[in-house]
Formats: structure tokens, sequence, C-alpha cells
């Protein structure tokens, strides 16, 4: 007897998942956002060229129209009139503001990842020297006590 559907639908489902953060904890996200647009652009535009022929004559022009409004760049050369291209175009222009959203946020983090670095470093900078600067006076004050002897605050 072969498993339901939805059973062999998890174990896929799972290491999708898993790569998903595991991409996220490596920050490696863009590839898998591009390649997830690139596969959307491309099934968006079977799908329109399937459902709409006569908006959508060839399947290069179904994929252009796509690609086209995941950008939400929208020339306007191609545009759907049935209602379910339509529906269709406006799920790829959610996927689209999507992919943008999820790209400027990976930039924006990268920046601020960048500047933190940046003054962790300077930071670890200036300690080191105030240490180094610590260890000078404690080895000056070494030597003076050797040569004046205890303060007062040792004889008593």
């Amino acid at each position: 007897m072969s498993p339901r559907p939805r059973e062999r639908e998890r174990p896929v489902q799972a290491r999708l998942t898993r790569r998903a953060m595991t991409a996220v904890q490596n920050r490696r996200v863009f590839p898998y956002l591009v390649a997830v647009t690139a596969l959307t652009a491309v099934a968006t535009g079977l799908v329109a060229h399937l459902v709409d022929r006569k908006d959508f004559p060839t399947f290069g022009i179904g994929v252009w129209w796509a690609v086209v409004t995941l950008g939400t760049v929208g020339y306007g050369d191609v545009v759907p009139h049935t209602a379910w291209g339509r529906l269709l175009g406006s799920v790829v222009i959610v996927c689209g503001v999507t992919f943008v959203s999820f790209l400027i946020a990976i930039v924006t983090s990268l920046f601020v990842d960048a500047s933190r670095a940046d003054e962790a470093s300077e930071r670890d900078a200036q300690h080191a020297e105030t240490m180094a600067l610590l260890r000078a006076l404690d080895e000056r004050l070494e030597s003076l006590e050797k040569r004046v002897g205890p303060g007062p605050a040792a004889r008593s």
C-alpha cells in the first residue's frame, strides 16, 4: 500500500524548511530568493500562456510579462484582460513586492552588520590600547616602588 499524498509531502516540506533555515542562519538567502523568483516567473508565464492565450500567445511573452510584473515595473506592453489573468497578475504583483522587500531587508541587514563589525573592531582596538597603557602604568608603578619603597598604605 503506498503512502497517502500528505505523508509523502512532509519529508520534502521538512527538507525545504531545513534548507531555508540554514540559508537564513548562514545569511545566504539572496540566491534562494533569486531562484524562487525565477521559478515563479517561469511557472507564472506558463500558467498565463495556458489560461489566457489571447493576451499571452507564446510562453516567452508569458514569462516576459511575469518577469516585468515580478519586478514591479509593469511596462504595460502585455496586459491580462481575463478574470483569471488578472487574478494571476495580482498574485505575481504580491510576490514581486515581497521579493523586493526581502531584498531591501537583506541589503540593509548587511550594511548594519558591517557597521557593527566596524564598531566592534574599533572598540576592540581601543580596549587593547587601554590595556597596554594600564600594563605600562603598572610596570612603571612597580619600578617606582622598587626605587622608593612601598607607599604609605603598604607601610601600615
